[in-house]
């Protein structure tokens, strides 16, 4: 005999009833689905690597899928929890633009001090790039730059002060101000 699903526990449903913009009947299907592929109830970075293989099978996901991995493990244990899943899927999904704007900061930020250097923006730049397959990423986007030279273009017109550093702030006028900027943050979610 199969072991049975654990049922989700009503104070985590009421916390991410009000933490997240999903309804109850939304975050216990999701729990259904999560404990279907997790029996453990959390996902693995192996896992979720393993998705993003699933998901993106023209290009190579690794560089992504840990950067994203990174910005949904927000305890850092080294695993997902359902919590933790539904938060960044809901931000994700029917996030404010704001919301969204601060998780690809996020993205990008790695080292998490707040700010974006040159080396983190052309390495999260180059992750994508990887992820779609530059072949794509030369049909999608009207300028044929290598994954190098869109970095540093979308870096300086982000560093508006010239510090070498793109702070949140500056990062969300830039891809407010910008559309491409835009759709290239997005290529991944």
């Amino acid at each position: 005999m199969g072991q049975k699903a654990a049922k989700l526990n009503p104070a985590v449903l009421k916390d991410l009833y009000t933490s997240t913009y999903f309804s109850e009947v939304e975050i216990k299907e999701w729990y259904a689905c999560f404990r279907k592929e997790c029996p453990t109830g959390y996902l693995t970075r192996t896992e979720f690597v393993a998705l993003y293989k699933k998901m993106f099978v023209a290009g190579d996901c690794s560089q992504f899928a840990e950067q994203a991995f990174r910005t949904y493990d927000r305890d850092g244990s080294g695993k997902i929890d359902f919590r933790e899943f539904m938060c960044a899927l809901s931000l994700m999904s029917r996030g404010t633009v704001d919301e969204k704007l601060t998780w690809a900061f996020s993205m990008y930020d790695v080292d998490g001090d707040g700010e974006i250097t040159r080396v983190e923006m052309r390495n999260m730049i180059r992750s994508v790039y990887l992820l779609v397959g530059e072949d794509i990423m030369y049909t999608i986007l009207p300028e044929q730059l290598t994954p190098q030279q869109r970095a540093d273009r979308i870096f300086s017109r982000m560093d508006k002060d010239g510090d070498e550093q793109v702070t949140l702030k500056e990062f969300q006028i830039a891809a407010r101000l910008e559309p491409s900027l835009v759709m290239l943050l997005q290529i991944g979610d």
